[in-house]
């Protein structure tokens, strides 16, 4: 594993910038690879499973260090708004959980009380912090579902009413109906006519 500063200069390069939430990520993914085993996430890619709680800076630093990505079905978003992510051994099912402690906040601004920006007083403590106090890391089991798993599909249909394809069992079904999840009614987007 590459050291925090080697990791920061990446993610820099990567990210566009460097900030607090570069800062959590790159440790969290430390801490939470190290916590399973894992000392070299490119030697683990085929093994190594991350799932992130928020999309919001962290989480490009943790695609970074552990080399899990959407595209790659390693990586798996869930919407709980939290500074948190599981790291999972495909191999040999141990996972951690790692979350960023609220209270960090404070201990940052009372670490460097000279630094009068809020965030530049975090980007400067997360990097010397010690890693319990700057996240809570839990031992987790995590069930995995074969269609959410990294490879090729398991499973393609097309839905009934659009024709587009769905894959790994996310249709949805409807009497005797196969349907996406946009024709079955959960759509996040409004169709517009060329007339609006």
């Amino acid at each position: 594993m590459k050291t925090l500063e080697e990791y920061i200069v990446l993610a820099g390069q990567s990210h566009g910038h460097i900030c607090p939430g570069q800062i959590l990520g790159i440790r969290m993914a430390m801490l939470g690879l190290g916590s399973i085993g894992i000392d070299d996430p490119a030697k683990a890619r085929k093994r190594l499973f991350t799932i992130v709680e928020i999309d919001r800076c962290a989480t490009d630093a943790l695609s970074l260090v552990t080399g899990c990505r959407l595209g790659k079905r390693s990586l798996k978003f869930l919407d709980y708004g939290k500074v948190a992510a599981t790291f999972v051994d495909l191999e040999t099912g141990r996972a951690v959980r790692v979350a960023a402690r609220d209270d960090s906040r404070a201990k940052a601004k009372a670490m460097f009380p000279a630094i009068s920006d809020a965030s530049q007083a975090q980007l400067e403590a997360y990097k010397v912090m010690e890693s319990d106090e700057l996240f809570n890391l839990q031992a987790v089991r995590v069930e995995l579902k074969p269609e959410d798993l990294p490879g090729r599909p398991r499973s393609r249909v097309p839905c009934a009413q659009c024709g587009e394809g769905i894959n790994d069992g996310r249709e949805r079904r409807l009497g005797d109906r196969i349907l996406c999840r946009s024709c079955a009614g959960e759509r996040y987007y409004e169709p517009v006519t060329s007339d609006e």
